[in-house]
Parts: structure tokens; sequence; C-alpha cells
């Protein structure tokens, strides 16, 4: 047995129970945390010291047992603002399937019988059966980290639901060698009402300058 196997299912156990006692996404029972605050919650439950945290955490994240959220806003400071961003760890719904041996409701490849790399196309296949372009991975982060930003967001849900939708159709652009730009054009301009909503706006003008060199 690898020596850093019982480490790392202390680590994603870790994550595990956060996920299973949190009550919000974010802040001091949300599923997902800071480093400093895992280093540290880590060491009083396993002892783990930091490097054993950041080796494997590091291995968890690259097999997609726990993912990363970046969360981007701006500070002001003496003469104008600069972006600041900070990065939450949560466990994924690969990790959580890992700890309760799977699930029924676990989704299926999307392109099943089809040859994705006959295609010519240089794809990577995410853990949720999806596949994105290479040359667009940052834009379909981004996209995530928008969609994030609005479901914590003070929208009603039937609008974060609409808007989640519309994100999703646009991500699915993605996997394609040449988006179709009438298409991401129109499901983008259904997206500008959230230009403004507070928490929001940074993950937009992120997407935005990350799609003009699809839309133009």
């Amino acid at each position: 047995m690898n020596p850093n196997d019982e480490i790392r299912h202390q680590i994603l156990q870790y994550f595990y129970d956060r996920n299973s006692n949190a009550t919000s996404r974010m802040g001091k029972k949300g599923s997902a945390v800071k480093i400093s605050d895992a280093k540290r919650q880590l060491k009083e439950a396993f002892g783990l010291k930091q490097p054993q945290v950041m080796s494997n955490l590091t291995y968890l994240i690259d097999n997609g047992w726990v993912k990363t959220i970046d969360i981007e806003k701006t500070v002001k400071v003496k003469g104008g603002t600069i972006p600041q961003t900070t990065t939450f760890y949560e466990i994924s719904a690969k990790g959580i399937d890992k700890i309760e041996g799977g699930s029924q409701f676990e989704p299926r490849e999307r392109f099943a019988g089809i040859n994705i790399n006959a295609t010519g196309q240089n794809v990577i296949t995410l853990g949720d059966g999806n596949v994105v372009n290479a040359k667009f991975a940052d834009l379909h982060n981004a996209l995530e980290e928008l969609k994030v930003a609005v479901t914590e967001s003070s929208l009603d849900e039937s609008e974060k639901f609409d808007i989640a939708i519309d994100i999703e159709n646009i991500k699915d652009q993605l996997a394609k060698n040449e988006p179709d730009k009438t298409i991401v054009r129109r499901l983008w301009s259904s997206l500008e009402k959230v230009a403004t909503v507070s928490g929001v706006t940074a993950a937009y003008e992120k997407v935005a300058e990350l799609l003009s060199s699809i839309i133009g």
C-alpha cells in the first residue's frame, strides 16, 4: 500500500465531512475552505504537517477528488483598485463517490461511443463527462466561476436557474474547434443583466475579456 494513501484518505474524509456538515458554500461552516484553514484543521485532526497536506492535496486535485474555486473581487487601494483572488478548496462529486461508493446519479459519459481523439481536436475531458477544446480551457473555467458567483448572489432562484442554463450552453460550444458565434453572442447578450450584480461583476468581466476572442 502506498504510504501516502492513508494521508490522502484523511484529507478527502476531512473535505467530505466538511461538505456533509456545511450550511453554506463559503464561510465558517461552508463546504469550501481556504488552504490556511484546511492546513490548521488537518493538523488538529490528524497531526498532518503542511508539506504532507500540500503534496497530497495536489494529488487529489489533479485526479479530480478535490476541486478549487477561485473567487475574484476588486479591492480599493490608494489611487484606485486592484484585483484580488482567493482560492477555496472543496470535495468534488467524484470525491464524494469515492467515499460513498458511487451513486445512481453519477453522470454517464456524454459522448460515449464517439472516438473524440479521431476528430483531430485537442480536447480535455472533464470529470462530469463533458469535454472542452484545450484552447478554451481558461474561458471554460471562467464561466464556471461566473456560475458560482451568480449562484451565491442575491438574484432570485428562477433568475439563477435561467442564467446557469445559458452559461452551460455557452460551455457546450467550447467543445468545438470553432464555436458557433451566433449562438454564443445570443447567449452572452442574455447575461448582460448580471454585469452589475454585487459579487458577480469581476467574474463577468473576466469572461467578457476571454470571450472577446470568439465573438469579437
